[in-house]
């Protein structure tokens, strides 16, 4: 059982540091978008509603999947007025617990309204209001949903390695 706990947080571990690259790769993405539309903008006279709609959704993607991996690396938010000076098997329960109670219902939540929100969109076949504007806006709709189950898949892996500090597993699955 233990090396079934240390093997799924190794794996997603894995799969969250691939979604870090990958929003990295988009966010190198978004700067050349913008430095084309900059470019064609200002040196050209040009203007491209489809690039200027396409720098949000790019910075949206960024944003969503870079949550993941904020989450395994313990890059988020935390009050650690109390936190800080508590053992880790302290610390770990307190991860445990706030994973269960607070990020598994919140990500279940926005998971299951997120995937209403991108198939309404997509059903009614939803465009930009601008014209030249991109069309397929379920297409980034949908990207909350998969971000949502992403983070709750790192808050999993966050909940293996603070169970397997709380039982005094080893554990070779990174951060």
């Amino acid at each position: 059982m233990n090396q079934y706990l240390t093997k799924t947080a190794h794996v997603i571990h894995q799969i969250t540091q691939g979604l870090g690259y990958l929003a990295a790769a988009l966010l190198v993405l978004l700067l050349s978008n913008v430095f084309y539309d900059v470019v064609m903008r200002y040196l050209l006279n040009d203007v491209s509603i489809a690039m200027q709609e396409l720098e949000w959704h790019l910075f949206a993607a960024v944003f969503l999947l870079g949550v993941a991996y904020t989450l395994q690396t313990d890059g988020h938010v935390r009050v650690d007025l109390i936190y800080e000076r508590l053992s880790q098997r302290h610390q770990a329960w307190i991860n445990l617990i706030g994973h269960l109670i607070f990020v598994w219902p919140f990500c279940a939540v926005v998971t299951f309204y997120g995937i209403g929100f991108a198939y309404d969109a997509y059903q009614i076949g939803e465009i930009s209001g601008d014209p030249g504007g991109l069309t397929q806006r379920w297409l980034i709709k949908g990207m909350i949903s998969l971000a949502f189950s992403c983070v709750l898949l790192s808050s999993l892996g966050a909940v293996l390695r603070a169970w397997q500090q709380i039982a005094g597993i080893r554990s070779g699955a990174g951060a």
